[in-house]
């Protein structure tokens, strides 16, 4: 749910008119329309009943069950959207009403600040790779326009070539044909033999994603795009980007954290070889 504060909602609801029920000129079938285009989200489910049901009681319940990231996104589509009317039709907006728009358009900046996955900045492309740069932004862009579940198998080959890049980086000897989760279970002996984990609960957690990539195995090849499959549905699909996002973004930490050692180590030698 999103975490609007009181005073917030007051702009908003007055921002958007809603009074009397209504969200600015939108009849019940544009309001549907308009929000499934801009977020994918069909504000007619019953899961948006709240009082009499009117526009603008299921935007308010819109607002207190989604994410941050997504009402965010809403509520900067619906600014556009009054701004637009408003030059079309050569209405001139009064201070008070860009002072409100202001206002508005703050909350957005802070909402969007949240995503629906809490670790998609981990998604990044490699230096000189356009194949990894070109699947980052794809996963990327789905995310933003809320479609997690139409980016399973591209999020599948992204930790693929991911994962052989770290074994390529650490010399990890690997067959192309061998699957995600046991080429991961090599990285992770890497890590334990070189004493890169501390915790015994750190290498549990790490097992348990080997277990849960074959798994990913089985989403990718059934319920993905990746063949003519019945898609995951939404909730599981956040939840296993979530839970591969965190993971790389672990092994990030773990990859930098070792670079900076190799830069000191290598700065130490160079010193070592200075005669004086």
């Amino acid at each position: 749910m999103s975490d609007l504060s009181s005073i917030e909602k007051v702009k908003l609801e007055k921002m958007f008119e809603m009074e009397g029920g209504y969200v600015l000129d939108f009849s019940n079938i544009t309001f549907k329309q308009f929000i499934i285009e801009n977020t994918n989200i069909d504000i007619s489910d019953g899961k948006y009943d709240y009082a009499s049901g009117s526009k603008a009681n299921r935007l308010k319940a819109f607002w207190a069950k989604e994410a941050n990231y997504i009402v965010g996104k809403l509520i900067s589509a619906l600014l556009e959207y009054w701004k637009t009317k408003k030059l079309i039709n050569h209405i001139e907006i009064s201070q008070a009403e860009q002072a409100l728009f202001e206002d508005c358009y703050t909350i957005v900046e802070r909402l969007k600040q949240d995503s629906i996955v809490e670790n998609i900045d981990a998604i990044q492309p490699y230096p000189n790779d356009k194949e990894f740069s070109v699947l980052a932004k794809s996963i990327r862009e789905s995310i933003q326009n809320n479609e997690p579940e139409v980016a399973l198998d591209r999020l599948h080959t992204y930790v693929v070539k991911y994962t052989r890049k770290l074994c390529d980086k650490h010399g990890i000897s690997y067959d192309r044909e061998k699957a995600l989760h046991s080429l991961f279970g090599e990285y992770v002996k890497y890590l334990r033999k070189n004493c890169f984990i501390e915790s015994e609960m750190t290498e549990r957690i790490l097992k348990s994603s080997i277990s849960i990539l074959e798994s990913f195995n089985d989403v990718r090849n059934y319920k993905s795009l990746a063949h003519d499959n019945p898609i995951l549905n939404y909730h599981e699909s956040v939840l296993i980007f979530n839970n591969v996002s965190s993971a790389i973004k672990f092994i990030e930490a773990i990859e930098a954290e070792q670079s900076e050692v190799d830069e000191q180590d290598e700065v130490q030698a160079e010193w070592d070889e200075i005669s004086f």
